[in-house]
C-alpha cells in the first residue's frame, strides 16, 4: 500500500523540528563544519544505492544549489543580521512553496484555502520565532536579503525537483555528499579549526542521520508524490514543533503568544491541506 505523501512530509517535518534541539548541543562548533559533517553523514543514508547517485548535470546542480545554497545563505544571514529576524525570513519558504507552485509547475493553481492557510501559518510562525516582538535593523539589510534568498532557494529547489527529469530519491545522497564537501571547504576557508568532543561527534551523527539526512529523502518522496501547495501549508508545523521540543528539553520556554501561534499554525495547516468541499460531498 502506497503511503500518503503527507505522511512523508510530516515525517520530514518532525525530523527537522529536532534540528534546533540537536544544534544547541553543538552550538560551539563552527556552523559550516556542523553542516558539512552532518551532510556527509546524511549521504550515508543512501550509500547502498550509490549507483543511483548518477544524475544529469542540471539535476545535480539543482540539488547542490538547494542543499548547499540554502544553508550557505542562511548562515551568512545569521552573521549579518539579528538571528530572530533572519530566522523569521527563513520561514518564508513554506509560503513561497505555496505561492510559487502555479508559477513553476504547470497544472497547479491557487484557491482561497491555499492562500489563507499559508498566510495563517506564516503569521503563526512569526509569533513563535519572534515571541511577538520584532525589531528591524536597517544596517542588517544585506543579512535580511540573504535570509530571504535562502528561503527562495529552498522553495525553488523543492518545486523544481518536479520539473527536472525523474530521478531516484536515493540520488539525494549524492546531493548531500557534494553539498557537505562544499560546506567543509567553506569551513576550511572561513572558520577556525576545531576538535569536537566525543559527545559532539555523537550529536553530529544524529544530525546527519535525522534532520540533515533522512529528512531530505522523505521530503523528496513527499514532493514527488504530493501536492506542493498542501505540503507548503503543512510545513509551518516545523517552527512550532521545534519550539515545543526546545521547551521539553529545557532549552526554551513558551511565551504569552504561544496559544495564538498554535491556533494559527494548526488552523493554517488544516485549511491548506484538507479538501473541505470534498469531505462534505462524501
Amino acid at each position: 500500500m502506497r503511503q500518503h505523501p503527507l505522511f512523508y512530509a510530516l515525517a520530514a517535518i518532525v525530523l527537522w523540528a529536532s534540528l534546533a534541539t540537536l544544534g544547541a548541543s553543538v552550538a560551539a562548533l563552527p556552523p559550516f563544519f556542523t553542516v558539512g559533517v552532518s551532510l556527509m553523514v546524511g549521504s550515508l543514508c543512501a550509500i547502498r544505492h550509490w549507483r543511483q547517485w548518477r544524475v544529469p548535470p542540471a539535476t545535480l546542480l539543482l540539488g547542490v544549489v538547494g542543499l548547499f545554497g540554502y544553508h550557505f545563505f542562511l548562515f551568512v544571514a545569521f552573521r549579518l543580521a539579528p538571528a530572530v529576524e533572519a530566522n523569521l525570513l527563513n520561514y518564508l519558504w513554506p509560503l513561497l512553496i505555496v505561492l510559487l507552485s502555479p508559477v513553476l509547475l504547470p497544472g497547479y493553481h491557487l484557491n482561497t484555502r491555499h492562500i489563507l492557510g499559508a498566510l495563517a501559518g506564516f503569521v503563526g510562525a512569526a509569533l513563535v520565532v519572534t515571541g511577538g516582538k520584532l525589531s528591524i535593523d536597517l544596517t542588517a539589510l544585506p543579512g535580511y536579503g540573504c535570509a530571504a534568498l535562502a528561503a527562495l532557494l529552498w522553495a525553488g529547489y523543492s518545486l523544481l525537483t518536479k520539473r527536472v527529469p525523474a530521478f531516484p530519491t536515493a540520488a539525494i545522497g549524492g546531493f548531500c555528499l557534494l553539498s557537505g564537501a562544499l560546506s567543509l571547504a567553506c569551513h576550511a576557508l572561513m572558520e577556525p579549526a576545531v576538535h569536537p568532543s566525543a559527545s559532539q561527534w555523537l550529536t553530529l551523527l544524529l544530525l546527519g542521520a535525522g534532520p540533515m539526512g533522512l529528512a531530505f529523502f522523505l521530503w523528496d518522496k513527499a514532493l514527488k508524490l504530493g501536492d506542493p501547495r498542501q505540503i507548503g501549508a503543512l510545513s509551518y508545523l516545523t517552527p512550532l514543533l521545534s519550539t515545543l521540543l526546545l521547551v521539553a528539553s529545557g532549552r526554551g520556554q513558551l511565551g504569552p503568544t504561544t496559544g495564538a501561534a498554535i491556533a494559527l499554525i494548526v488552523g493554517g495547516a488544516l485549511a491548506g491541506t484538507v479538501d473541505w468541499k470534498g469531505l462534505r460531498r462524501r
